[in-house]
């Protein structure tokens, strides 16, 4: 059982996700270390409805936000070297990023 490390990335913007998972792959491809994923997660859907009258009187029109979260999902293999650079990998703002250690 290797010890691995599992990156959770969440965020609102699709591009922000694909910008650092490309710059992990390059890591992980110049290191020679074992990876799996990307692996795209359920994208998670809010939606809030609002009414346009703040009052309540006059016509009943509405307004329809949504935001959409992405998460990624990416296994590699608990190699130090390769850790230290993915931790030095620049996260823009707005994107939330997990590290967690699993034996697999």
């Amino acid at each position: 059982m290797a010890p691995r490390a599992r990156i959770k990335l969440t965020s609102t913007e699709i591009v922000k996700i694909n910008q650092v998972t490309s710059s992990i792959q390059e890591i992980v491809e110049k290191t020679g270390v074992d990876m799996r994923g990307p692996i795209p997660l359920p994208t998670k859907k809010l939606k809030v409805t609002t009414r346009k009258s703040p009052d309540g009187e006059g016509k009943a029109s509405w307004e329809r936000y949504s935001m959409n979260i992405h998460k990624r999902l990416i296994d590699v293999s608990a190699d130090e070297r390769t850790l230290r650079l993915i931790m030095r990998v620049l996260i823009p703002e707005g994107l939330n990023i997990e590290i967690e250690m699993v034996n697999v």
